[in-house]
């Protein structure tokens, strides 16, 4: 058989590229828009029916007869459209069927267009073939990122989601955090489906039938959903991953009456949890229409060509087989495949893949085995398959580079295709390829169209008067700022390659720097240096390494199975080997049906998802060779967290089968190295460092294998420009790859550089030095947040992320943290300064424990942690770090440590006032447990309380190493002075916030359930407020009192609401507001015993979301969210369990408030509810909104929910919450209040519901039911 052409296209967002290989052998590439429009200009008008385009010489005779012309107007509307009657390749004459009118002249912009798509496209201009002949059998790999935009776009299918009666909202509610912890209009994702339909049918938690569904009313609700018009159904019922026979008897219904489109969940996603799981289906559900119409359409013009399609994992399957879930990464995966590819031809094993295109930047990491996810998010939707992992950053060649007032930025917005940068001229933003242009770095006499180099002058030029004429007074020339942006661009792409790789425990100095995309190659020089990197990589096909990779991918087939057994490491269970070898059979079969022969399909994969038992996150972990899994699972734990249970018992999750149908590659045989330095074409003035070098300039076609380059240099290439920086020397491989590498090494500079200065002030540090340092301060907060959630036991920190990592001054002053709790945010300041008051001599190798309310403490579950940094020379007290988590249990009167009825401190549990954990670097755990065994309610976890602990001592070692390599580096005193300088730049935001409100009083009251008063006057003049509680009411014999650390971090959390936009949160935020804080329920004395220390569990979780509405409320800014945070504990001495449960959020002016959702002063997330029937002996019955809740309003209040829990075992409950009564959340400017919220209990023996108050603890028997609806939020303004 004749050899065919085969094309490897990638269809991007803008642009698709194509590289295709001729039968004998030859490769070349091409470009063209994703709309399958090809674009030109008017050059000279030819008698009355002929243009011509002088870019049209070279297209084959006859190419473009039949396609449709369109004129454009110069704002791009078609002023005239004609077909296309005859084209020549000589002289780019094109002939249309009608007459041209007068309007169309020479510089007249014009689109042709046939309606195909553009792979066709491609195919067609590679093979010079036109419309009239058909495409001859060739081979198509292809990837898209259709899928990824339907998504976004939310342009998929009308789709209808079924499922499990009393779940119809569970992917509305999700996991019940809100997206961005300070957006007061909260934006949860827009649905994917329109209409749901509930099945009244069950399973149990491992699968067994507790009600059938009845066929009769299946078809009927089925029937009426056909009715609507919906295209596609998505079938997740509760626990179908367990056991499908009851999706299998709705799907069978569905295309008996006529649905050709069904996803269900059992076959797509066979794992627990029913929200991911739902997600997943969804999404498919949501998307293979659109995909099936797209492959449709180029079958049509493919004929009997094979063609295959990319998926998120990065193999290929039969375009017949693609779905919805599997397209989502369909284009970038193509990228991970390609880079990693061209790295080990060149003879790297592990490399970072750094693709930079237009609207952003995806990186990846690649160490001899693609580093997967299993769980992860898309357009705000949770999507269950396997795909490589790709850390997303939204900066790229388009991203807007401003100034806001007070910080320069750069993205996360991007000027697009349109207007596109400022040098496109067309009136568009300043961006980073604006900044390249400007300093030299990309040239516009090899740019594919004219620049207009002066817009990019004329918008640097303006931002230098508005930050000279800003409070910040500096002055900046238009080359100092172009460099400055550029820095603040790379700091946050390192940012993200860190993410990557230091996170996760790998070094990113043994990796080559793989650059590809676009816009890649002119800052990868920087991104090495920063990081460690020796040597960086550029393929000649570096513009279009998605496409490369497309068609370097193989065949890949991937199955999965729920396990969820537990096991002791040793062999294999029975069952779970005959899991495996179904899976492998099944897997194998379906490679098998992709045409592959059978001696290159590769042997079955085989890994488990393993975890210890209780614990929440799984490692996967592929077969070891020797068989060994408990070993190969504590090795990666340890490499990954730290450290292992030894002798813990294990639970096998899922089990998971990949095989590989390996596709033929092209041989590409190396050329011969010749040495030699190559004559640049031209010298041009570029700028590193913010100085103007005369940098020699090659084009990539001049070049040979052996030529050796000196930084600075440029080489221009078709789709992209390279830069070697200063300090780097390059050279060309065999394969003409470009190979840079650092000249030294060890003298490695920083983004920001060097400085002459032996002492700074905070008036010393400029805007670009300061944002880079918030990069710098954020990343490290990250990175301690990342540590503790990796290497902590419990279920709250690692899953609930009910914990924050913070980094002081030595006044204790907070200067950034990785916040995911408000409540915790200036509650932590409070904390160290009293540590400080109280240990006046802590020494290097100190480390601190405290979790005591009147030290400025939340609550006693909540521990803080305290780790001073001291100066390596001098013993100077420089730093400090801290971490704040939530444990489960701490001791007190009821498991679970959140007593409705506590009196005293003493009852909520063990009070840790100031304990040295560790004296000089001597651990002091035996102490600390010692401690946690004590007094007369102990906790009934020590050792998990250990474990979260050491935890968070190692999240703050990882601060304090990290502040030390910044001192390092940068100098104690620049770190100190940009310390200052950001806390400074917080306080101006602060300030200018302040002064757009009118000076005035602004007042509130509102009340507890128990009729407690929270008074607040907020006094406003000039750019400063005073926040006065005076007139709350006194301290309580309950737990509702809150403390000075709450209320600081209530004020602050609210305030920093007013700063539409991000900043840095820091102690700067309360810099211009004074705190008048009398002794009262928000402030009482404390005592040295517990036992007479007023009791406050519920201040933290209540109180301050009631401190928070008051404070919003009198601003007039939101109305009530739901002002609880309705906390519920059950268990028995065997177990406890912990939840806080969402609600509806006020509204604001200009927004509706959010369903279901969690507001204000807590954000964590709730366990799956397959997730809780599984460890738990409950079976929920509902969760859904519950409607109509929210008030009524010109902005409608937020609904709360409906929660129904059955118990399956006696059990001991507690209820702590607010809005029992009847002070319901208020609304604002006639806005209605929304609906207060009300606990009931079912008793098994009885037909009716008796309700509960607010604070309950009650025993329930087997049966029981609990009821829980949440309030909703205030409206806002009349209807």
């Amino acid at each position: 058989m004749a050899a065919e052409w085969e094309f490897w296209i990638d269809v991007g967002g803008t642009f698709t590229d194509c590289i295709y290989r001729r039968p004998d052998n030859s490769v070349s590439t091409l470009k063209v828009l994703s709309s399958g429009i090809s674009k030109g200009i008017v050059d000279e008008i030819s008698g009355t029916d002929r243009i011509v385009d002088t870019c049209r010489i070279g297209d084959s005779d006859g190419f473009w007869t039949g396609y449709t012309i369109r004129f454009l107007s110069e704002s791009g509307r078609a002023i005239h459209t004609a077909r296309v009657r005859k084209s020549q390749s000589a002289n780019g004459l094109l002939g249309v069927e009608q007459l041209l009118p007068p309007h169309v002249t020479s510089g007249t912009r014009y689109e042709l267009d046939a309606g195909e798509e553009a792979p066709i496209l491609s195919i067609r201009r590679a093979m010079s073939l036109s419309l009239e002949e058909s495409i001859p059998r060739v081979s198509v790999r292809l990837g898209t990122t259709r899928g990824t935009n339907a998504l976004l776009t939310r342009t998929g299918a009308r789709t209808a989601f079924v499922t499990t009666k009393g779940f119809r909202d569970i992917l509305l509610i999700g996991n019940q955090d809100r997206p961005r912890l300070f957006d007061l209009a909260i934006q949860k994702p827009e649905p994917l489906f329109e209409q749901t339909v509930e099945i009244e049918e069950r399973l149990d938690s491992t699968g067994g039938v507790l009600k059938t569904p009845d066929e009769d009313e299946v078809r009927f609700s089925l029937n009426q959903l056909r009715e609507t018009g919906v295209e596609s159904i998505a079938i997740c019922l509760l626990h179908a991953f367990a056991n499908d026979v009851h999706e299998q008897v709705v799907e069978r219904i569905a295309r008996e009456i006529g649905f050709s489109e069904i996803s269900t969940s059992s076959r797509l996603s066979p794992l627990i949890r029913i929200v991911s799981r739902g997600d997943t289906t969804v999404a498919d559900a949501y998307l293979n229409p659109i995909l099936r119409d797209y492959v449709d359409r180029l079958r049509r013009s493919l004929g009997v060509s094979a063609l295959r399609m990319m998926t998120s994992a990065g193999g290929l399957v039969d375009a017949d087989q693609f779905v919805g879930k599997d397209s989502i990464l369909s284009g970038p995966a193509g990228g991970v495949i390609g880079f990693s590819w061209v790295a080990r031809q060149a003879g790297f094993e592990k490399s970072l893949g750094f693709d930079m295109g237009g609207t952003s930047t995806d990186v990846s990491r690649f160490d001899g085995r693609y580093e997967q996810e299993f769980e992860t998010q898309k357009a705000g939707v949770r999507i269950v398959a396997p795909m490589l992992a790709i850390e997303t950053v939204a900066a790229g060649g388009g991203s807007v580079c401003g100034f806001d007032g007070v910080r320069l930025f750069v993205g996360p917005q991007s000027a697009g295709a349109d207007p596109g940068p400022a040098c496109y001229g067309r009136g568009g933003p300043l961006t980073v390829t604006d900044i390249n242009i400007f300093l030299g770095r990309v040239l516009p006499q090899h740019f594919p169209f004219p620049l207009d180099v002066d817009a990019v002058e004329s918008r640097l030029m303006q931002l230098c008067d508005e930050i000279a004429e800003s409070p910040l007074g500096t002055n900046y020339d238009p080359i100092e700022l172009a460099e400055g942006f550029r820095k603040i661009a790379n700091a946050n792409m390192v940012r993200a390659l860190r993410r990557i790789s230091v996170s996760k425990g790998y070094d990113p100095a043994e990796y080559v720097l793989v650059s590809f995309g676009g816009a890649g190659s002119q800052h990868a020089c920087a991104m090495a240096l920063e990081l460690g990197i020796e040597n960086v990589l550029i393929h000649p096909f570096a513009g279009i390494l998605s496409a490369f990779g497309i068609g370097m991918a193989d065949v890949r087939r991937f199955s999965e199975r729920s396990v969820l057994t537990s096991w002791s490491g040793r062999s294999l269970p029975e069952a779970v080997d005959g899991c495996f070898d179904e899976l492998a059979t099944d897997t194998r079969e379906q490679v098998r049906s992709e045409g592959i022969p059978e001696d290159r399909i590769s042997l079955p994969q085989r890994s488990l998802d393993l975890r210890y038992l209780g614990v929440e996150s799984t490692i996967n972990v592929a077969e070891p060779a020797d068989g060994l899994w408990l070993d190969a699972y504590e090795k990666l734990h340890r490499e990954r967290y730290g450290y292992c249970h030894s002798g813990r018992e294990l639970e096998i999750v899922a089990a998971r089968v990949e095989v590989v149908g390996t596709m033929p590659t092209p041989s590409e045989s190396p050329q011969v190295l010749v040495e030699r330095i190559p004559a640049p074409v031209e010298l041009v003035a570029a700028y590193f460092q913010g100085e103007a070098i005369q940098t020699p300039v090659y084009t990539r076609t001049q070049l040979l294998p052996g030529d050796c380059l000196e930084g600075p240099a440029i080489v221009c290439e078709p789709t992209s420009t390279v830069v070697i920086d200063p300090g780097f020397s390059a050279r060309i491989l065999s394969r003409g790859e470009i190979l840079i590498s650092a000249s030294e090494v060890s003298a490695r500079n920083s983004i920001i550089g060097t400085s002459e200065a032996s002492e700074y002030k905070a008036a010393d540090i400029d805007p670009v030095t300061l944002e880079i340092f918030n990069n710098l301060f954020a990343a490290i907060a990250e990175q301690m947040g990342v540590t503790l959630q990796m290497t902590s036991f419990s279920t709250n920190v690692k899953e609930r992320l009910d914990f924050s990592c913070a980094i002081f001054t030595p006044t204790g002053d907070l200067v950034v943290n990785a916040p995911h709790i408000p409540v915790h945010l200036g509650a932590m300041s409070e904390t160290v300064k009293w540590l400080l008051a109280d240990v006046v001599d802590l020494a290097p190798g100190d480390v601190y424990v405290t979790n005591d309310p009147f030290r400025g403490g939340s609550h006693l579950p909540d521990v803080t942690v305290i780790t001073p940094v001291h100066d390596n020379v001098t013993g100077e007290l420089i730093f400090l770090t801290a971490s704040r988590a939530h444990h489960s249990e701490i001791g007190g009167i009821v498991p679970g440590s959140m007593p409705p009825f506590s009196k005293s401190l003493a009852e909520e549990g063990v009070l840790i006032r100031c304990f040295k954990l560790v004296d000089g670097g001597v651990a002091r755990e035996a102490e600390l447990r010692q401690l946690l065994k004590a007094g007369q309610w102990p906790s009934r976890s020590v050792e998990n309380n250990i474990s979260d602990v050491s935890a968070q001592v190692a999240a703050n070692s990882s601060g304090v190493r990290q502040l030390n390599e910044l001192v390092d580096r940068y100098s104690l005193s620049m770190v100190r002075a940009c310390m200052e300088r950001i806390q400074q730049a917080a306080s101006q935001k602060m300030r200018m916030s302040l002064s757009g409100i009118t000076d005035g009083v602004y007042s509130r009251v509102d009340y507890l359930d128990d009729g407690s008063p929270i008074s607040v006057r907020v006094s406003i003049s000039g750019d400063c407020a005073s926040v006065d509680f005076t007139g709350t009411g006194p301290v309580l014999a309950s737990n509702l009192n809150a403390n000075k650390a709450i209320v600081t971090a209530a004020v602050m959390y609210s305030f920093r609401c007013l700063i539409n936009e991000d900043i840095p949160l820091n102690s700067g935020v309360l810099e211009p507001i004074e705190i008048v804080l009398p002794e009262c329920l928000l402030n009482p004395q404390s005592d040295d015993d517990p036992a007479t220390c007023p009791a406050i569990v519920g201040g933290n979780v209540e109180t301050s979301q009631r401190v928070v509405d008051v404070l919003l409320g009198a601003l007039n800014v939101a109305a009530a969210s739901q002002g609880t945070m309705n906390n519920l504990t059950f268990g028995d001495d065997s177990f406890g369990y912990y939840e806080t449960i969402c609600g509806g959020s006020g509204a604001t002016h200009d927004a509706d408030g959010a369903d279901a959702v969690h507001t204000h002063m807590t954000n964590t997330r709730l366990t799956d509810p397959e997730v809780i029937e599984r460890r738990y002996p409950v079976r929920l019955l509902e969760f859904s909104i519950r409607r109509d809740s929210g008030g009524a309003g010109r902005k409608r209040g937020g609904d709360g929910i409906s929660r129904r829990i059955e118990f399956l075992k006696p059990l001991t409950v507690s209820l702590l919450t607010e809005r029992r009564g009847t002070y319901a959340p208020f609304g604002l400017e006639g806005g209605e209040a929304g609906q207060v919220g009300s606990n009931w209990l079912r008793k098994c023996s009885l037909e009716t519901d008796e309700q509960l108050p607010g604070k309950v603890q009650l025993d329930v028997s087997v049966g029981d039911v609990l009821t829980i609806e949440t309030p909703g939020g205030g409206g806002f303004g009349k209807h």
